[in-house]
């Protein structure tokens, strides 16, 4: 193909001529305005550009003209997408450590606290928690299978219902009001449908027993293979620590993008859209799924870590317990003082397609919390330390967010 080299044309009907005097094959590169083209021609009839003589129509010409900007506002657009992305990256890293430091921190400080309040009362001598625990492993003589699943399934199953059973109460009643005007959708769930509430916990109860039940039986030659869960000797608090900051950035990474995929069309309407059916939801709806998800989106994004790092069942309990309050609260529709805040996960059960992680950090790095940081519901997303209601202090405008 012979090569070109021209001024760069006044008009498109210097294209169409030149091509007209020139019906072959041909590469035209020219510069114009500051910017370096390539043109292309080629002997097929095509529409070039306007007749001579400032005529409206087109002229049909032997060639077909491409134009392909190759410096410019795309290469400054990939270079300015590729910083912005790296700053999200850094931003979401930040946000990361800083949630994981001060939450390390302070479950440090009470644990501290705790230790020294029982002994400095109660008179415990030496390490309390290494004392109780070898109290417990005599009391079940030592059977690895009793204290796997007491750690593993009982005590977390106890902690949920708990925690939700005084929830049910308000839900239930719409008293007492010190928890029921802290609600976050208001004139929702005022009090909830009792039919509904009551397939609730069916659907919760079948899931705890032959979902959860069976994959914990599973999970102890898993971990033996992996080392010693039942032993005799405690973690390292500092230890239990390190295994806390692991298995929180796991669940984070498993669970958005196990979320995120049951939200996909195929898998929503299938699986996902049991769970969604509470668009406000309540404390005990945060185990309300279908079993797929619940295998898979549910319990495995927390027992992943504790498989890998081949976790003691103690370290294992305490997550466990920790996860079930975090995924309580964020389901519970109260933005209670002092809790951490449920705004975020609520959003996503009203809009559906934001807020997909558990700490935010992939929601920030990948967009999906947008729409969350436009409305008044980012702006409550904190930490209450009054008794005002943020519903009250912060409401929403009459404009609602699309």
């Amino acid at each position: 193909m012979p090569n070109y080299s021209a001024p760069a044309p006044a008009s498109s009907s210097w294209v169409s001529s030149w091509c007209l005097q020139r019906g072959l094959n041909c590469r035209l590169s020219v510069i114009r305005r500051g910017q370096l083209f390539n043109l292309r021609l080629e002997p097929r009839l095509v529409t070039c550009g306007p007749l001579p003589g400032n005529s409206t129509k087109a002229a049909p010409t032997r060639g077909n003209i491409s134009i392909i900007k190759m410096k410019g506002d795309a290469a400054r657009s990939t270079g300015g997408s590729r910083q912005k992305q790296a700053g999200k990256l850094w931003d979401s890293m930040k946000i990361t450590g800083f949630i994981l430091g001060t939450g390390l921190l302070l479950f440090a400080a009470f644990r501290n606290s705790v230790t020294w309040h029982l002994q400095k009362f109660w008179g415990a001598s030496g390490n309390f928690w290494q004392a109780q625990w070898e109290k417990v492993l005599h009391l079940l003589g030592g059977n690895q299978w009793a204290i796997f699943l007491l750690g593993t399934a009982l005590v977390p199953s106890l902690v949920y219902w708990c925690f939700n059973g005084l929830l049910m109460v308000a839900d239930a009643t719409g008293k007492p009001n010190f928890i029921t005007r802290y609600r976050i959708q208001l004139g929702k769930n005022d009090p909830v449908d009792p039919a509904k509430l009551r397939q609730a916990v069916h659907t919760v109860l079948f899931n705890q027993v032959f979902i959860s039940l069976p994959m914990m039986m599973l999970m102890l030659p898993i971990m033996k293979w992996r080392g010693q869960p039942c032993s005799e000797e405690l973690p390292t608090f500092h230890w239990f620590l390190l295994e806390l900051s692991i298995f929180t950035l796991m669940e984070e990474i498993l669970f958005y993008y196990s979320h995120r995929l049951v939200h996909h069309p195929l898998l929503y309407k299938r699986i996902h859209k049991k769970h969604h059916e509470w668009t406000a939801p309540i404390g005990v709806v945060s185990l309300y799924a279908h079993p797929v998800e619940h295998l898979f989106s549910n319990m495995l994004p927390l027992l992943v870590g504790p498989i890998i790092l081949g976790s003691h069942v103690a370290s294992i309990m305490v997550w466990l317990c920790l996860a079930i309050l975090t995924t309580s609260i964020s389901h519970c529709g109260y933005h209670l003082p002092f809790l951490p805040s449920p705004e975020f996960h609520d959003f996503h059960h009203l809009k559906f397609n934001q807020c997909y992680g558990v700490l935010g950090v992939l929601d920030r790095l990948h967009g999906t919390d947008t729409l969350f940081k436009q409305t008044k519901a980012y702006e409550r997303h904190v930490i209450l330390l009054s008794l005002t209601p943020l519903t009250e202090s912060i409401p929403d405008s009459s404009k609602k967010a699309k």
